[in-house]
């Protein structure tokens, strides 16, 4: 369980619309207005220091209150890591709390469908009774617990307290995003081993390369201002590499881009790990020391060649080897990859192909060298050494599934097989479920099958602030806090860079925030973690909470009496940081704190352990990528994952009010051409799942012969007629037992083969083929 907690945060996808100079020079505008007190109207506008909690950047910002409510959200200035930058989405977020639409008081569904409000502590008391009579007859395994990236984005506690109440409930069944975003990079890892220092991202690296992702609107990367990373790269007269079938934002500001043929990640990468041993620019050194396989995987790319990966890949092989020859000839460098290359297909290969190229390379930190930006509110489980921790595969010793074979993995459980589990009868089916931090009815792919499961349940719970797809379908929905209502730390973004090379701060910086408002006059809001806390009292559950890295130490017992303190429950969460919760509470602003310096020790005397780039599953895989798939003359474009820099992962109440509330499907305009479309046509998009309608848009950015669209978008089946309103639903398209990753589930969430013909102007389309 305690592998899951760390990988549930992330679900980007490459590909956003051309906005970053816009983006920018709004962050610039807010300059302007920000650093005083301002008069509006008759009440005084007080500006408070806080941090942004929609995505994992953590802005700090000022927030602008008048009469008690968020008028205004602007960047902070001072901080020279964040430039006093803000995105559209963390500054649009002040729609959220003061929209009429939001949910303030907890609901509860009626036998005739109605949902009338009911006082959210006697909701409680009836969800307690309801799942206890779920668990006393069937057993704690007919319980699923459903969890999203803002549970740990919102608050520290959260994630200890979900931690803490499945262990209390015995269930093994918590589903997250992480099966359904980048699930690969846990599973690489434990065929691969881990280095036990960092990567050499924040270490002036002279060559970055990116892989299946666009962290110039993602802002999965260096955290701070987005263009930083790579002015200071430009500075070093360093070098950018991106492989992405589009020319996004960060690629266009590449030295090399690879434009690849969409789903080839795997193949580019063995190329280029070919070239480096040929041409003798790995560092032998450090292979001979830490790495096992070199020899395997050298026999494994020989036919990988830079006209085979050519042809295949539809780039140019010259290109292939002046970028195979950038990385391998950098004396510092890394390689990041994101949900574009999970997502496309062969997930675990291509990030267990990232992690042998990083290690052939020897682009890790090592003996003696001080770390740029150790974590601050988080505990150092151990002290970083320049060593390997050994492979550590799990495969098949997992929780069992009832469905296709699958087994928990180092990832998490397969959420791609929750419908399933909810839906297939027998000793082990999920009756009861409770979801937060998300929205299942639209990010789950294969929406068909995963609407008609939740509706199917004998309970679901749905923890949000809006009549969300999954509100609208649930038993009973609990009215949330917002982030600015409660306390938070920016301790999560502390390990990101252990989730993703090339991701957290570049300097250790940390921040604490007070709740700067309180929730509306009459609202029955609560925290997720308290919702939590008060449902264990109810079933009478004893609770012990993990710090925010578990370390091996017993978990620390909860007193169960009371709603629950904040203050205390923080104070547990951070126990063992590098810098006290204290020290970091006298700065409102935030503050980098560099001392104590922390070093990279060297390898312990006789350390054995050493890293596989040699491995037989992985390498096998490798192979297998050799027979091509082949192409469906039915189906001959591709539909790729994409994201747009308005919203994160799909539209809310905070959704900008002068952008689209809809998901286009975007063109190469040669393709819009040979199809006889127009830019904002309805078109019909058909996969081997099912079709949906959407509005077709150009897009010279685009690699033709591929289409790309935003997931989590579109309304429930039946109620999204009016695709400019709602958008597309890109996981109905989708089925989630036909092409999947065998190790987390996964299916191909991008990369998918479909059809498109013109609509006209009318949306006329049976969503259920």
């Amino acid at each position: 369980m305690g592998s899951t907690r760390w990988h549930l945060a992330v679900h980007l996808a490459r590909g956003p619309p051309s906005q970053l100079n816009d983006e920018i020079m709004a962050a610039d505008d807010d300059v302007a207005h920000r650093g005083r007190r301002e008069e509006g109207g008759i009440a005084t506008m007080e500006l408070k220091p806080s941090f942004c909690r929609v995505c994992q950047n953590f802005c700090p910002v000022d927030v602008h209150v008048a009469d008690g409510a968020v008028q205004r959200i602007t960047g902070a200035t001072g901080n020279e890591i964040y430039r006093g930058y803000t995105c559209i989405k963390g500054r649009s977020h002040v729609g959220h709390y003061n929209h009429p639409e939001r949910v303030l008081h907890s609901l509860k569904k009626l036998p005739d469908g109605r949902s009338v409000e009911i006082p959210t502590v006697d909701a409680i008391d009836e969800i307690a009774t309801k799942l206890r009579a779920v668990i006393d007859r069937l057993g704690p395994r007919a319980f699923a617990l459903f969890v999203g990236t803002y549970v740990p984005f919102e608050s520290p506690i959260n994630l200890s307290m979900v931690m803490s109440f499945i262990r209390a409930i015995g269930t093994p069944m918590l589903f997250t995003t992480s099966t359904i975003d980048q699930p690969g990079k846990p599973i690489a890892r434990s065929f691969h081993g881990v280095w036990m220092a960092p990567s050499q991202a924040f270490s002036d690296p002279d060559v970055a390369f990116v892989v299946g992702s666009n962290p110039l609107v993602s802002l999965v990367g260096p955290a701070g201002f987005p263009m930083s990373f790579i002015r200071k790269l430009e500075e070093r007269n360093g070098h950018l590499v991106v492989i992405d079938p589009r020319r996004t934002e960060t690629a266009r500001r590449a030295s090399i881009h690879l434009q690849v043929k969409p789903g080839e990640d795997a193949a580019v990468l063995a190329g280029m790990i070919r070239v480096i041993m040929d041409e003798g620019l790995a560092d032998h050194e450090f292979v001979a020391e830490n790495v096992d396989g070199y020899e395997r995987l050298r026999a494994a790319v020989a036919p990988f060649t830079p006209d085979h990966v050519a042809r295949r890949a539809g780039i140019v092989a010259a290109d292939l080897v002046a970028a195979a020859r950038l990385i391998g000839s950098a004396r510092r460098g890394y390689t990041a990859s994101g949900t574009g290359a999970n997502m496309s297909g062969n997930g675990p290969l291509v990030e267990y192909l990232v992690l042998c190229l990083t290690s052939i390379s020897g682009h890790w930190t090592r003996a003696g060298e001080r770390l740029p930006s150790p974590s601050v509110l988080t505990s150092a489980v151990a002290a970083p050494r320049a060593q390997a921790r050994p492979p550590f595969p799990d495969l098949g010793d997992g929780e069992k599934l009832r469905v296709r074979g699958l087994t928990a993995s180092r990832a998490g459980m397969p959420t791609s097989a929750l419908a399933d589990e909810i839906l297939t009868p027998g000793e082990g089916q999920v009756r009861a479920m409770i979801s937060t931090g998300a929205n299942p009815a639209k990010c789950i792919p294969d929406q068909l099958k995963v609407v008609d499961a939740l509706r199917s349940l004998e309970l679901l719970v749905q923890v949000d602030v809006e009549m969300s797809q999954t509100a609208r379908l649930a038993d009973y929905v609990i009215a949330a806090r917002l982030p600015y209502e409660m306390p938070g730390t920016n301790g999560f973004m502390h390990r990101m860079a252990e989730y993703s090379v090339g991701a957290g701060l570049p300097e250790p910086f940390g921040q604490y925030t007070d709740a700067v408002i309180e929730p509306p006059p009459g609202a029955d809001v609560i925290e997720q973690w308290r919702f939590f806390y008060l449902l264990a009292q109810r079933l009478g559950l004893e609770l012990a909470f993990d710090g925010l890295i578990p370390d091996g130490s017993e978990p620390t017992p909860l007193d169960m009496s009371g709603e629950g303190d904040p203050h205390a429950l923080m104070e547990i969460v951070h126990t063992g940081s590098r810098i006290p919760l204290s020290e970091v509470r006298k700065h409102p602003q935030g503050a980098v704190f560099a001392e104590p310096a922390v070093f990279v020790e060297p390898k312990e005397p006789g350390w054995p352990g050493r890293l596989d780039v040699g491995n037989e599953t992985m390498l096998g895989d490798l192979a297998a990528t050799l027979t091509s798939e082949q192409e469906d003359e039915a189906l001959p474009l591709r539909l790729l994952a994409r994201r747009m820099a308005h919203v994160m992962n799909s539209p809310t109440l905070a959704a900008p009010p002068n952008k689209p509330t809809y998901n286009p499907a975007s063109f190469h305009p040669d393709d819009l051409a040979a199809l006889g479309l127009e830019a904002g046509t309805l078109v019909e998009i058909r996969s081997q799942r099912a079709a949906v309608v959407a509005v077709a848009d150009s897009d010279p950015t685009m690699r033709p012969g591929t289409v790309s669209m935003t997931h989590s978008f579109g309304d429930l089946p039946g109620q999204d007629d009016d695709v400019r309103r709602h958008g597309t639903s890109v996981g109905r398209l989708i089925a989630d037992d036909v092409a999947f990753d065998p190790y987390s589930g996964q299916p191909r969430m991008s990369n998918i083969p479909i059809r498109v013909t013109a609509l006209g102007g009318e949306a006329n389309v049976d969503s259920s083929r």
